[in-house]
């Protein structure tokens, strides 16, 4: 009998005010939430202070959850210059934390992240939010949509490096048809 492995995925919303963070535990193809929440910065912090608590905080869920992958929503260029800066330092303290800690890093735009979850590179958080609630069985909302597009971000990198459909030995998919007819036990009747 043989044991499917458990990979744990860390996806961050980094934010200098808000920084969300969400957590999934990947057992073959079966997606569970691990934990999904938000660090609250005091905006009259000094902008080191902030970026170090980030840092800890990041280290600490590593600690704690042992991920196997890190994923992080990348800043979305704005017109706002200082508000880019302060948004990539914030990106760039949590990176830290995962390089620190021996963890692959990857790097996701807001459009993918929504286009891997709903299918819609522009949809709005509420659209995302209503099909992580489908993805995960989950009932109620967080406080902080930033925790929600964290959690975003950990699903978008699975969906990335996962392919539901099979492959031949060429890596070329091999169908639909070949890929119900495997999986037949998963098709629901409605």
């Amino acid at each position: 009998m043989s044991q499917k492995s458990s990979k744990i995925i860390l996806g961050i919303d980094p934010g200098t005010i808000v920084m969300g963070y969400g957590l999934v535990s990947v057992t073959g193809q079966q997606l569970s939430l691990l934990e999904m929440n938000v660090l609250k910065l005091n905006p009259k912090k000094d902008q080191h202070t902030r970026l170090e608590l980030i840092h800890r905080k990041v280290t600490e869920l590593i600690i704690e959850f042992r991920p196997t992958t890190f994923a992080i929503e990348a800043p979305f260029f704005g017109k706002n210059v200082q508000s880019m800066l302060k948004l990539g330092r914030a990106q760039g303290v949590a990176i830290a934390a995962a390089i620190q800690a021996g963890l692959e890093v990857c790097e996701y735009s807001p459009k993918k992240v929504k286009q891997s979850i709903t299918g819609n590179g522009n949809a709005d958080k509420d659209q995302v939010w209503s099909m992580l609630q489908r993805i995960l069985s989950i009932k109620g909302t967080p406080d902080y949509l930033d925790a929600s597009d964290a959690l975003a971000v950990a699903i978008c990198h699975y969906y990335q490096t996962n392919s539901l459909v099979p492959t031949n030995a060429a890596g070329k998919a091999k169908g639909w048809e070949d890929f119900l007819r495997q999986n037949s036990h998963r098709i629901k009747n409605q």
